[in-house]
This record gives C-alpha cells, sequence and structure tokens, in this order.
C-alpha cells in the first residue's frame, strides 16, 4: 500500500512544487473525500464556535447584570459595560482592574471567604456587600462567583472566576420600607392590644363560629372568668341573649362563668378581612351605674324631704308666735276666771274643761316647735339606760294590759352626747306610736341598745358620721306598714289614725330631735312583719360636763329714783304687738301687787322709757315684732338705763336668738305660752321681791 500524498494540505508547498500528474488510483480518490468531509466537519465546528463566542460576548456585553471574569490574584481580565458604568461611573473615578479595592473594608473576609468556597467547590455567594464607588455612593448587592477555566497554549488551564454583582438596592429599600411597615404594624398591634386590655369596657372578639378568641382583662373581671378559659368557648356562655345583628348599644341580661346574672350594655361592630369576618362585642357593666341612680334617687329623695321638712318647720315657726299669743291670753284669763270663780260652780268645772283643752293646744304647738327648731339643744353627756327606765315607768302606768314591753338594755353602754328631755321624748313618741299599731291585739314592744359603727353604706343612705353611735331600736308586732306608708311617716301632720285620733306629729318630733342631735332615726318594716324604728345617738366625747340649766343670780335693785320713796309698788312694762296679751298681763300682773304699763307698739315704749328711765323696775318685751325686734329693744332699753332687769318673750327661741338676748345683757328668756305661776315667779325674781303684800 502506498503512502499517500498530503502535500495538498500545505499550501506553501503546493506553490513551490507543484504536483506532478499522476495516474489516479481509486483508493486515493477514496482518502481525498474523507478528507474534504472532515474538513467541511471542522469548519462548521469552527463557525458555530465563533458563533457561540459572539453569543456569548453579546450576552457578556448586553446583560444588565454587573459581570467581570477575575483570575486567581482578583485582577479584573474582562468586565462588560454593566461593570464599568456601576463601579466607574466618572472618568476621575478609580479604574475597575480589581475587585477587592471596591469591597467595603467590613465585608473584605466575608468576600475572599466565598473566592476561596468558589475555589473549593466551583460556585458561593456573598450576600449584601456594599461597593463604596466614589464619596457618598456606593453598590450594595448580592456577589454571585463561579470558577472557570482558561485554557492556556503553554501549559494546563488556569482557574478563573466569573464575577456576577445583584445590585440588592432598590430590593433592600422595600425591604426596609416592609420591615419598617412590619414594626408599625406591630408597634400598632401592640397599641391595640394595651387599649384592648385597658379598656374600662368587656372587650370580647368572635369568629364567625360565634367562639371567643379576644377576652380583655375587664371581661374577666366582670364574668369572673380567666381569660385562658374564656378563649374558645362559645359567646352564649356569657351573653346568652345576644344578637349580633343589633349593632347599636342596648341593654341586655349577662351571666358570670359561675352563673350571677349581671345587667350590661352591649354594643357589636363587625370586621371583613382576608380570613373572613370577625365580630367585636362591647359590654359595660350597668350595675354601678344602676347603683348610682339608685342613690342619686335616694339622695334627690331625701334633698325633697329636707325641703319638705325645713317648710314646713318654716311654717311652725311663723305661726307658732301668733299662736302661742291665742293660746296665752286664753289660758292667763282662764287663771283670772278661776280665780274669780267660786268653788264648786259649773262654771268653775267648765273652765277647767277649757283649761285643759288650751293646755293640750299648748303640748301641741311645743311639739311643732320642737320638729321646726333648727337649733341644737343644750346637750351633755347622758346615761341613755336612765332615759330608757324612766320612759318605761311612764309607759307601763298606760300600757294595755296585752301588749308587752321588754327593754334589753346591755351593762356599760357609753354615755350619749343628748338633750335628756328630748331623747326621752323621742323614745315615748317610738313606744306610743308602737302601742297604736299594735292595737287591741296580743302583742310586744321591744326596745334595745347597742354601741355600733354604721356600715358606709347607712352613713350615706342617713347622712351620719364615720364614728360610733349608741343604736336604741324599738321593735313591735304589729301590722307594719307599705313602702309608700313609709315615705311619709316623718311628714308633720301625717297619721294613718282616725279623724280626732292623732295629731301626725310624733315621729316628725322624733326626725327632728334627731336632726338636731347630730344623729338620725332609720326605719325598717314590712306588712305583716312588724317595724323597728332604730335611733342612731352619737357618744359623748370623753369629759363631756353635764349640761346646767341657765340661772341668773338677782341683781340688787337700785332705787327707782335718787330720793325716791322705798316703799311703793314695782313697775313692770310690758311690750307685746297683742292688744289682747298686753291687757291680759296687765290684770295679772296688778293682781299680784305690781303696777303695770303695756305697750302694742315698741317705739312708744322706747319714748316712755326714755322719757322716765328710773319709772321701771322690769322691762317684759317680745321678740318678733311688726317693724321691729325684741333684741333691739333691750339693747335700746340697757343704753337708756343700764342696770334696768330686762326679759325677752317668745314662742320660738332659737339658739341664735338665746345668743343675742344674753349678749345684749337680757336677764331671762320667756316661753310662751308659759304658766302663769312660772311667770309671775319669773317676775319676782327678776323685780327682786314686793314691798306691797
Amino acid at each position: 500500500m502506498s503512502v499517500p500524498d498530503l502535500s495538498f494540505l500545505d499550501p506553501a508547498a503546493q506553490r513551490s512544487a507543484p504536483p506532478a500528474p499522476t495516474p489516479a488510483t481509486p483508493c486515493d480518490a477514496s482518502l481525498v473525500a474523507e478528507l474534504e468531509r472532515q474538513n467541511k466537519v471542522l469548519r462548521y465546528s469552527q463557525a458555530v464556535a465563533e458563533s457561540a463566542c459572539e453569543r456569548f460576548e453579546t450576552l457578556f456585553a448586553r446583560v444588565p447584570l454587573a459581570l467581570m471574569v477575575l483570575d486567581e490574584h482578583d485582577m479584573v481580565v474582562q468586565a462588560n459595560s454593566m461593570a464599568q458604568r456601576s463601579f466607574q461611573p466618572g472618568e476621575r473615578d478609580r479604574p475597575l482592574t480589581a475587585l477587592m479595592p471596591f469591597v467595603r473594608a467590613q465585608d473584605a473576609q466575608r468576600v475572599r471567604a466565598a473566592f476561596a468556597q468558589a475555589a473549593e467547590q466551583g460556585h458561593s455567594e456573598a450576600k449584601e456587600v456594599v461597593f463604596p464607588i466614589g464619596e457618598g455612593t456606593w453598590i450594595t448587592g448580592d456577589l454571585h462567583i463561579t470558577r472557570i477555566e482558561a485554557p492556556q497554549s503553554d501549559g494546563p488551564p488556569r482557574p478563573q472566576f466569573l464575577c456576577a454583582v445583584i445590585d440588592q438596592g432598590p430590593l433592600l429599600a422595600e425591604r426596609q420600607a416592609l420591615r419598617q411597615r412590619n414594626e408599625q404594624l406591630h408597634a400598632s398591634e401592640q397599641r391595640l392590644a394595651a387599649v384592648i386590655d385597658a379598656a374600662f369596657d368587656a372587650i370580647l372578639c368572635v369568629d364567625r363560629n360565634q367562639r371567643i378568641t379576644v377576652f380583655n382583662p375587664t371581661a374577666a373581671a366582670l364574668f369572673e372568668c380567666p381569660a385562658g378559659d374564656a378563649l374558645g368557648s362559645k359567646l352564649e356562655r356569657f351573653l346568652p341573649d345576644v344578637v349580633l345583628a343589633q349593632r347599636g348599644p342596648h341593654e341586655m341580661r349577662a351571666r358570670t362563668a359561675g352563673g350571677k346574672e349581671l345587667s350590661v350594655e352591649v354594643g357589636v361592630a363587625f370586621e371583613h378581612h382576608a380570613q373572613g369576618e370577625s365580630t367585636t362585642v362591647f359590654a359595660r357593666d350597668l350595675s354601678g351605674r344602676k347603683k348610682a341612680e339608685a342613690q342619686r334617687s335616694a339622695l334627690e329623695a331625701q334633698l325633697r324631704e329636707a325641703h319638705k321638712m325645713q317648710a314646713m318647720g318654716t311654717l311652725a315657726g311663723g305661726i307658732a308666735h301668733d299662736f302661742n299669743n291665742i293660746l296665752g291670753a286664753i289660758l292667763g284669763n282662764l287663771e283670772l276666771a278661776k280665780a274669780d270663780c267660786a268653788p264648786g260652780s259649773p262654771v268653775r268645772d267648765s273652765l277647767l274643761e277649757i283649761d285643759q283643752a288650751a293646755r293640750r293646744a299648748r303640748d301641741l304647738v311645743r311639739q311643732i316647735l320642737t320638729f321646726s327648731r333648727n337649733d341644737p339643744p343644750r346637750r351633755a353627756a347622758v346615761a341613755l339606760a336612765d332615759v330608757v327606765h324612766d320612759t318605761g315607768r311612764l309607759l307601763r302606768v298606760s300600757l294595755p294590759p296585752a301588749i308587752a314591753l321588754h327593754m334589753q338594755l346591755p351593762a356599760g353602754l357609753p354615755p350619749i352626747l343628748a338633750d335628756a328631755t328630748q331623747a326621752e321624748q323621742a323614745l315615748l313618741n317610738l313606744c306610743t306610736n308602737a302601742v297604736y299599731a299594735i292595737g287591741a291585739q296580743r302583742g310586744s314592744i321591744h326596745v334595745e341598745a347597742s354601741t355600733v359603727r354604721p356600715d358606709q353604706r347607712l352613713i350615706k343612705r342617713l347622712g351620719l358620721a364615720c364614728s360610733d353611735y349608741v343604736a336604741l331600736s324599738v321593735r313591735d308586732s304589729g301590722p307594719g306598714m307599705d313602702a309608700a306608708t313609709q315615705e311619709r311617716i316623718f311628714e308633720p301632720f301625717f297619721t294613718t289614725k282616725p279623724v280626732g285620733q292623732g295629731t301626725g306629729l310624733g315621729l316628725a318630733v322624733v326626725h327632728g330631735v334627731m336632726r338636731t342631735h347630730e344623729g338620725a332615726v332609720d326605719v325598717h318594716s314590712a306588712p305583716g312583719q312588724g317595724s323597728r324604728f332604730t335611733l342612731y345617738f352619737p357618744l359623748a366625747p370623753q369629759g363631756t360636763p353635764a349640761a346646767q340649766p341657765l340661772q341668773t343670780a338677782p341683781e340688787p335693785v337700785a332705787p327707782s329714783a335718787p330720793g325716791a320713796a322705798l316703799h311703793r309698788k314695782r313697775h313692770v312694762m310690758y311690750v307685746d304687738d297683742d292688744p289682747a296679751l298686753v291687757n291680759l298681763m296687765q290684770r295679772l300682773l296688778r293682781r299680784e301687787g305690781y303696777e303695770v304699763s303695756g305697750h302694742t307698739d315698741p317705739h312708744a315704749a322706747t319714748a316712755a322709757l326714755r322719757a322716765d328711765p328710773w319709772a321701771y323696775d322690769l322691762l317684759v318685751t317680745d321678740y318678733s315684732m311688726p317693724g321691729f325686734c325684741g333684741v333691739d329693744l333691750v339693747r335700746t332699753a340697757r343704753r337708756i338705763r343700764p342696770d334696768l332687769p330686762v326679759a325677752l318673750a317668745s314662742g320660738y327661741i332659737t339658739a341664735e336668738i338665746e345668743q343675742a338676748a344674753l349678749a345684749e345683757g337680757a336677764r331671762a328668756l320667756i316661753h310662751k305660752p308659759d304658766d302663769l305661776q312660772e311667770l309671775c315667779a319669773t317676775v319676782r325674781r327678776l323685780v327682786g321681791g314686793n314691798d306691797t303684800p
């Protein structure tokens, strides 16, 4: 077999030595055809490679990523236009010849570790690497590294690294904004949770199956159920009658975990979201509001009662003056008529009946005044046991045989700060009221006493001070009273007795006595269960002295005038705006041996006293006269003649009147209508005796 001629592959050899024609053989022809086919394949492969290289170069240059090829010494072998624009935006910026000089110092160690990993494993990446470009300019991107092999003509291929820098600036900005939104959302959720937890209303959120998903602390306190136990429960567990379709606030019944009934005000709100629909129920406890409304109603009732009592007291004080003058004239003339009437005369019997009726009227007026007076009584340390025992002795005399009186007083009761007479009157009125309540039936009255400290509810209801009291209660077995009757029992002149059997002042007097004693009266009663009245007397402070009656020592009477005769009738000036009363006093005192000058005009009396001040031994003046006050007359008389004894008379003497009169020099206070014997005794004491028998 001959060696093939391959000289045609060397064009230079062909040009230098053209081949000699040789005879063609079948073997040579087939070899040439094979070589031409191989050359064709080689040229095609080269064209394909060149086309792929062009496409790679085009892609490398136009891809919107910063791409660069680095050798193992960090030198940039190749970089696309995006990398050039990103890392060298200006002509004066640092050229992109190496990558590490562009890496921030804090990220350099991570980047070197990523290149080492790519050299070992073929690829790696470094997240959020900062590449400072110039002053105030930087790129924040993810660096992706892939190891490639670069062929060498004179040796084995050398490793290179294809690097892609994906700019994360916009994504990071969006991520930062998202993080901020998440933080704001989290803060908003925390604020909402804080608002829900601090809300004064019970807040319950339920899902579409009406199962509780939110149960705030107020709800836990209102429904007496821990939140952990309530979550997941049905809403009807606490709000059995709730209608979620009713949006507006409405009152309804609720129930605690223990089954206790509550009254609440409920409002409903609906919320639509991606997960579906949720409902929020707001429940507000109405117990406090209803309690406050009840307390306000009670206070308003007390205020109305106080205004009514004040109006009645003003009315009573207003009529006392004229009524006492009328009674004084009646009683005085009765005494004179009885003195003029022979013993055993039928007229005298009639006068005695009139006298008895007039004295009952006087006692009635005194009860009215006891109720109406706002001035404090003269109180002292009083042993309540003595008051109760004295009242018991009075009661047992007239107590019906079918009614038993039981008194239970513990030993060692502290003394109370009270006016003994008024305290006895209040107790006597309560017992008398109990006797009438029992009536003709068999029954019992229990009088009990104890030391108590009222609770806050009772203090507010009765208007007491927060202190210790002695509670004196009177309990009867009578028929009791309904609520309507209890609301009016302390009204003056209100009575359930038949006409002519009661004045309606007994309990009103009790109320007035306890008011002036800084105490209170409480009543508990129900139809068929009897009644119980409780008087709360304040304790007497330790060392409180007993009240001393007002005593005026008789003063020596100055002579009527210099050189006046010593043996003469004493001269009394009586001043009152009621002519009938002035006429009565003139007749009465003249019978007692006095010379009397009566005046119905205080100005005329002042003029007479000023004209002859030494002619009078005593001045008695009424307190209330039209356009004039008796205290002013006392003051004027003392200025005209300082040593003249002066007495002030009135049917309505308050503490203020008493203090003003005594401050101006009054020697005595005369309550009208008074017994004539007592009046004459007062005159004799102030005048200092009568020389004329």
